[in-house]
């Protein structure tokens, strides 16, 4: 008894752990849940259909691209498209993090992908950097203190979606870049990190000037993986364990 006491406090410590690390994006990603909300009822979605997509689809970027192209009578084929643009980086996330879920059954991998989302993402990789492997109790922590309060806010602002601001106006909208920002600098002591990262970012502005949106994430995104394919492995980080690296530093 004295053990599954202990088993089941350590389960809960750990969710919790992960639902405190997460704290952070709900406070940064909360205005955007409600501001979809509201727009998609200005774009003629009803409150349980922007609930229901929400919480099936589950990726911001993607339901505002969405809804807004829904709103404009665009072709089917062309919306599916451009979501599929936004939304090819987690083709990128869905391996580099499956190695770190691959010990997991089936049905909680099948879980985890649902719930992988740019900060997800990061919140796993910087598990395994400090030396402890991803656990589903730990993931779920943190992925449903993400998804639970998403999925609310949407429905409120789709409720309420003619009281909101501007967030504009407000400033509210540069909450999210601000967060993904540290998300970044989390990765700062990897080698090559300052040069991968310049590049991503040069391309997808390029690629915004002359391409356009959504293209320039994929495209941002696609020119980092190829500096960190093209730099020998033991330069790049790439196939490198976070000790490793830290060994290979030692002075």
């Amino acid at each position: 008894m004295a053990v599954h006491a202990i088993s089941n406090g350590s389960r809960a410590g750990e969710f919790w752990r992960g639902v405190r690390l997460a704290v952070p994006v709900v406070v940064a990603a909360g205005p955007f849940a409600m501001l979809f909300g509201a727009i998609a009822v200005d774009n003629g979605f009803s409150v349980f259909e922007a609930f229901f997509m929400s919480l099936t689809v589950f990726g911001g970027a993607s339901q505002m691209v969405g809804i807004e192209l829904f709103g404009h009578h665009v072709a089917p084929w062309l919306i599916v498209l451009s979501i599929f643009a936004v939304n090819f980086r987690h083709v990128l996330y869905s391996a580099a993090v499956g190695r770190h879920l691959a010990h997991w059954p089936m049905a909680q991998q099948i879980v985890g992908y649902f719930l992988l989302t740019d900060p997800q993402y990061a919140l796993a990789e910087s598990e395994v950097q400090a030396g402890r492997k991803v656990g589903f109790v730990w993931y779920m922590g943190a992925g449903l203190a993400v998804y639970v309060p998403w999925v609310i806010l949407t429905t409120l602002g789709a409720v309420f979606g003619k009281l909101i601001p501007d967030t504009s106006a407000a400033g509210i909208d540069f909450l999210l870049p601000i967060y993904f920002l540290g998300l970044v600098m989390d990765f700062r002591k990897r080698p090559l990190w300052l040069p991968v990262v310049a590049v991503s970012a040069v391309a997808s502005i390029l690629a915004y000037r002359f391409v356009g949106s959504p293209w320039h994430v994929t495209l941002g995104a696609l020119a980092g993986v190829a500096l960190a394919v093209i730099l020998p492995p033991h330069h790049s980080g790439v196939g490198v364990s976070p000790d490793q690296t830290e060994i290979e530093h030692l002075p």
